[in-house]
């Protein structure tokens, strides 16, 4: 069981180089959006293998390896296997820069998938580990501003440095900062100390990945958690993939006006709804423990009528900004993107008061893996087919008809969040519970 967590300056040092590399890690995940329309030129391929290509090879591999990393780093900490993790994935992105077929791009970015499996479960636990339960959606939140900030990075500077220097140089300079992230975070960040090392309770110590697996679904809650991401983030990478297009090709944009309004402008209010979130579900557990799990829910209900009106809103020009001509839809998407974050810091939150440190990483890898085979795996790839199927009927707009189908899956999300807030919140009051015995002394901390 984990000791108070004492705040320092090397705490918020060691969550600002955790943030900088989860930027990177988004950043090489999602620059493939941006290049969405370049690299369909240069192989000839379709919606659909671009759907392969950005969604179920990369979300397959990623879940893959996502649980046995998780499961290392709560065994021989969470540093080793970031700093590593950082170095792998970054060369891999290089890589796809040098691609001379489709097969050649698709196996590198099967590469940093691997990669990026070891980073984003261990990091929200080394977060957790890092600060007490009070302070921890705030300090989640600052973590999944890379989301956010990789976005606007990625796709802002992704798509001025292909529309001006090739696609193939955007993977290599977007890459090669990561190597030297993964090298700082090893030779600067202390890692908290486990509490409950592998040495730790008879009991858990022979736990085989399979019991283990079953003691975290037995939780109350954990499971509608894990659902909620894994249909919310189904719409979510299916719009963080082809947003970039649907401005392209329904509003007439450039390569570099579409990342501008998609990354920066859409980054940023993502960015600003991420740090309103956790600090608003900080603010709200103090009166009641079941806001970690309603604050998500109002902000993915208030996000659906957005997102549905920026994907069916007609052409037409709101106004010209710094030589964008910014189109009325678009207007829409910037109260989404705000909204549309919610969901994510809160149900990470939720996790990290219901596990011990032992399970943690494990449990956080179970939610990100639902996340990413489903959400990154199914979410651009049935966007792309029925964009695909849609274009003898509605030609150029298909991709906008496709988009706003991906919206319902927020519904869905909502649904399971409601089931889950009156589980988790019983949890958290203490009351019996099947796997009661194996955390109970840590939801008393909530």
């Amino acid at each position: 069981m984990n000791p108070p967590a004492r705040v320092t300056w090397r705490t918020h040092y060691a969550l600002g180089v955790l943030t900088i590399i989860y930027v990177f890690n988004y950043i090489d995940r999602q620059l493939m959006a941006i290049l969405i329309e370049p690299v369909k030129a240069e192989f000839g391929i379709s919606d659909t293998q671009v759907g392969l290509l950005s969604g179920l090879t990369f979300a397959v591999f990623y879940t893959l390896f996502g649980f046995p990393l998780g499961r290392l780093s709560d065994r021989i900490g969470r540093k080793p296997v970031i700093a590593l993790s950082c170095i792998a994935w970054s060369a891999m992105t290089m890589l796809c820069g040098l691609a001379g077929s489709f097969l050649f791009l698709v196996l590198a970015r099967i590469g940093v998938a691997i990669g990026e499996a070891g980073g984003t479960a261990p990091s929200m636990a080394m977060v957790s580990d890092l600060y007490p339960p009070r302070r921890r959606s705030t300090a989640l939140s600052v973590l999944m501003l890379g989301s956010s900030l990789g976005a606007i990075f990625g796709l802002g500077l992704g798509g001025w440095v292909a529309q001006h220097y090739g696609w193939r140089t955007a993977f290599v300079v977007i890459g090669a900062p990561g190597i030297f992230l993964g090298l700082l975070l090893w030779a600067t960040v202390r890692a908290p100390k486990p509490a409950a090392p592998a040495i730790a309770p008879a009991g858990t110590a022979q736990e085989s990945w399979l019991q283990t697996l079953g003691l975290l679904l037995q939780t109350p809650g954990f499971l509608w958690i894990v659902l909620t991401g894994s249909a919310a983030a189904i719409a979510g990478y299916a719009i963080g993939t082809w947003a970039p297009s649907f401005l392209i090709r329904s509003h007439g944009l450039s390569l570099q006006e579409a990342g501008i309004l998609v990354g920066v402008v859409g980054g940023t209010c993502s960015a600003i709804g991420t740090v309103t979130c956790g600090w608003l579900t900080d603010r709200m557990v103090r009166r009641d423990a079941g806001w970690q799990i309603g604050v998500p829910l109002l902000g993915t209900l208030l996000s659906i009528p957005f997102g549905l009106a920026c994907f069916l809103w007609p052409q037409g020009v709101a106004f010209e900004a710094f030589g964008i001509a910014v189109p009325l839809a678009f207007l829409f998407y910037i109260p989404f993107g705000f909204f549309g974050t919610w969901w994510a810091t809160p149900c990470l939150g939720a996790i990290s008061h219901l596990f011990p440190a032992t399970r943690l990483a494990q449990a956080t890898a179970i939610f990100v893996m639902g996340m990413t085979l489903l959400g990154v795996g199914l979410g651009p790839l049935v966007t792309g087919m029925l964009s695909d199927y849609f274009t003898p009927i509605a030609g150029s707009e298909a991709l906008r008809y496709s988009l706003a189908a991906s919206m319902s899956l927020l519904v869905l999300a909502a649904l399971f969040l409601a089931i889950a807030l009156p589980r988790y919140r019983r949890q958290l009051l203490g009351q019996p519970s099947p796997s009661s015995a194996v955390h109970g002394a840590t939801t008393a901390t909530a």
